[in-house]
């Protein structure tokens, strides 16, 4: 900078200096309303020219854009995509569920993942400083989805530790789980009556592994085996994320692609099992009345919701270390569309897998069913005469045993009942629809047992979904972490320490025998209604109070390009009109289904719903108020100015390229700086005004509404005001208006 500068004469004056608003303007670079980067269109015919970021601002970068792809498509792809997304297209229509999922994926899921892409990468924030910069009222929602990381977090991990259980007990033969334990009276031996009543699988998922009570209420102490698994889940968590992306990012190469290895094994695999076709037809058979149930879109929704990873802070966190002109859009379509066919193939694997299990157990109902009526032969209860002579009860096939089946239910019709037989239907067996840890660790686990070679296919299973738990939990890791680190100036890798250390304490609540009914209540509760309440403040607060048409054209600032004039429509009406049925369809919910859990009973070996008690009831509703409270207070302490605004904390790009451009400055007539004006004019005594030309239209911007009071976090503007000198009152903006 020339030493004769104003700038630089003033730094070494030790007289004190009132600024004025000219003084202030002239530490900017000539305003030129054609080719500012303010413009919306900029001169005729010429490019608006991009917003100028440092390559190094301090702040960490991805090391490539495979990096950051696999981060984004590890956070959102997770264990729903397993054992969520094949239940419920079994459920709601098979085939034909795929159609409402994927018109609400692209009317909620894309818009509102590219929003939340864009506004981090724009801002160079975690979820707390953009949503204090967006609008300084509604920054609780950055808090709030720091709430419900947290919750989620310190059950989901409980999840990955059951995993890491299964994964070290697959290493032996035959697997534990494939027969009942016999235990031996004297000279006596019988199966565990226990495991007799319900099946092997069913009863090392609920007795050896959980050693569930029987109720919430009965602690029952802590499970010894899942107090470890869960102390090795946090170790593996914490040095993922230690050194923040620059560790994450390293792991996301492997527990990224590691799942698709295995999901494609499995369904080459699978395809060559008896019965997998049966399962896959039975799956993407369409029942097209389910798409007139509005439970079915309803559904579709809140998968679409939550299989994108919306509200959690970590898309927001993982984008705000993007560089400034990355393809945010390509991204959100991208890995949008990744998150879709990763589902279509786990439910390919999952009823592939299925279909042969079906098939298993069908054929056992047959043979256990023709030794009934082996022995009602043998005794005369039934007739010989009623065998067909083709009927061969050594090998008796499923076509053979229906026929059976049906002429001793005609004959026999008034004590047929009392013979006990089953129909042992294919269909029934591939209509019982499992979901969550009953598909995992239940259904799935049992028909591993009846693979070749089952240890080496277990141990690839459960390996695979601690690496899908994996990469969901360094999402929900850094949407805490990134928020805090950029609010408070803390180390790092100390803070990384101690929140896992906090988290593995307080998940001990989940590693007592009863634990699992408490994972049930946080899954219930802690993210449902709060999250999707985020997201659509997030949706109205970007559209609604900031301006869905200045967001365009921040966009094009960062993209180069216009995003599709439908995003304006979908961002402003269509994806918040859909989120306000959303919440409303789970609240209608949450007042009519009573709130419950499956209890596993012991004495009759299996589950029954029982209702939660008053505590865990007041618990329930606790973890919805307790997640949502910030939003409340943020806005009603900053609305009376009891803290402050935080809109201040702009991000480093944005700070460094202020600084870049003061540096610059090199003497000249001050008045050039006001506002592109010619040397000589007399500046007007109020701050500067400048005109900003709305999308698609030649009327300027209200100056006043990048008021600093205003939710648009733009108070850099007159931060440095001296108090004595006088300026004009501005007015809160109002929510811009598109029409």
């Amino acid at each position: 900078m020339p030493k004769n500068s104003k700038v630089t004469q003033r730094e070494q004056s030790h007289e004190h200096v009132t600024e004025s608003v000219a003084d202030l303007l002239a530490h900017e670079e000539p305003l030129d309303y054609k080719n500012s980067s303010l413009n919306v269109r900029g001169a005729a015919g010429k490019k608006v020219p991009q917003i100028e970021v440092p390559e190094n601002d301090g702040r960490p970068a991805w090391n490539s854009k495979l990096q950051y792809i696999l981060a984004q498509v590890g956070f959102s792809v997770g264990l729903g995509n397993v054992w969520r997304f094949p239940y419920l297209c079994q459920k709601n229509g098979g085939g034909a569920y795929l159609v409402p999922y994927f018109i609400l994926l692209l009317i909620i899921g894309i818009p509102l993942f590219f929003l939340e892409l864009a506004v981090g990468q724009k801002i160079r924030r975690g979820s707390i400083g953009v949503w204090n910069y967006v609008c300084p009222r509604l920054g609780g929602i950055g808090m709030s989805s720091l709430m419900v990381c947290g919750f989620v977090g310190l059950y989901y991990n409980v999840i990955i530790g059951w995993s890491i259980f299964y994964f070290f007990q697959s290493f032996q033969f035959p697997l534990p789980w494939s027969d009942c334990p016999i235990r031996r009276n004297g000279t006596l031996a019988i199966v565990e009556p226990e495991c007799g009543k319900s099946s092997a699988t069913t009863y090392f998922w609920y007795r050896q592994t959980l050693n569930t009570t029987s109720t919430i209420a009965e602690s029952g102490g802590l499970n010894v085996k899942m107090t470890l698994s869960l102390f090795v889940a946090w170790i593996i968590v914490c040095l993922a994320v230690i050194k923040g992306i620059a560790s994450s990012g390293k792991v996301m190469y492997f527990s990224s692609l590691f799942p698709y290895v295995v999901l494609f094994c499995f369904l080459v695999r699978g395809l060559m099992l008896k019965g997998s076709v049966d399962g896959i037809a039975h799956m993407f058979t369409p029942k097209l009345e389910k798409m007139l149930e509005p439970q079915v879109w309803r559904e579709a929704a809140t998968q679409v919701f939550f299989a994108l990873g919306l509200g959690f802070g970590g898309v927001i966190a993982f984008s705000s270390y993007n560089k400034i002109d990355n393809n945010c859009h390509f991204d959100a379509v991208l890995v949008s569309f990744i998150n879709f066919f990763t589902s279509i193939l786990a439910t390919l694997v999952v009823f592939a897998v299925l279909g042969f299990k079906a098939n298993v157990m069908n054929e056992k109902c047959v043979e256990e069913n023709a030794e009934k009526i082996v022995g009602y032969l043998n005794t005369n209860v039934l007739s010989h005469d009623l065998i067909p002579p083709h009927v061969n009860f050594a090998n008796i096939s499923t076509s053979d045993y229906t026929e059976l089946y049906g002429v001793i239910k005609a004959v026999k019709e008034g004590s047929f009942s009392q013979l006990g037989l089953e129909p042992c239907l294919l269909e029934d067996e591939l209509n019982k629809a499992v979901q969550g840890t009953g598909l995992a660790f239940i259904a799935f686990t049992e028909a591993m047992t009846h693979f070749p070679a089952s240890p080496f296919w277990s141990v690839m299973f459960f390996f695979m979904l601690i690496n899908l738990g994996l990469g969901s939990m360094i999402g929900t890791m850094t949407g805490i972490t990134t928020p805090v680190l950029d609010t408070y100036k803390v180390q790092k890798e100390l803070f990384t320490v101690c929140c896992c250390i906090f988290a593995f304490l307080c998940g001990l609540l989940f590693v007592q025998r009863s634990g699992n009914y408490f994972v049930t209540m946080f899954d219930d509760y802690s993210a449902g209604l709060p999250l999707t309440v985020v997201v659509i403040l997030e949706n109205l607060s970007v559209a609604w109070i900031y301006g869905t048409k200045r967001f365009m054209q921040d966009l094009e600032d960062m993209l180069g390009f216009r995003p599709h004039m439908i995003y304006f429509y979908l961002w402003k009406y269509v994806s918040p009109f859909c989120l306000i049925v959303l919440i409303s369809a789970t609240v209608i919910e949450m007042a009519i289904i009573p709130p419950g859990y499956n209890a596993w009973v012991q004495e009759l070996a299996q589950e029954r719903f029982q209702s939660y008690p008053p505590w865990a009831l007041a618990m329930c509703f606790s973890l919805i108020t307790v997640a949502m409270l910030p939003l409340p207070v943020v806005f009603i302490a900053r609305h009376f100015n009891l803290m402050s605004d935080g809109s201040n904390k702009l991000s480093v790009s944005y700070r460094k390229t202020m600084m870049k451009d003061m540096s610059n400055l090199e003497e000249q007539d001050e008045a050039k700086f006001i506002l592109g004006a010619k040397p000589g004019e007399v500046p007007s005594s109020g701050p500067a005004k400048r005109a900003f030309l709305t999308p698609g239209e030649n009327k300027p911007l209200d100056p006043n509404s990048l008021s600093p009071n205003s939710c648009y976090g733009t108070s850099y503007q007159n931060a440095a005001i001296s108090p004595t000198t006088p300026t004009t009152p501005t007015t809160p903006a109002t929510p811009e208006s598109d029409s």
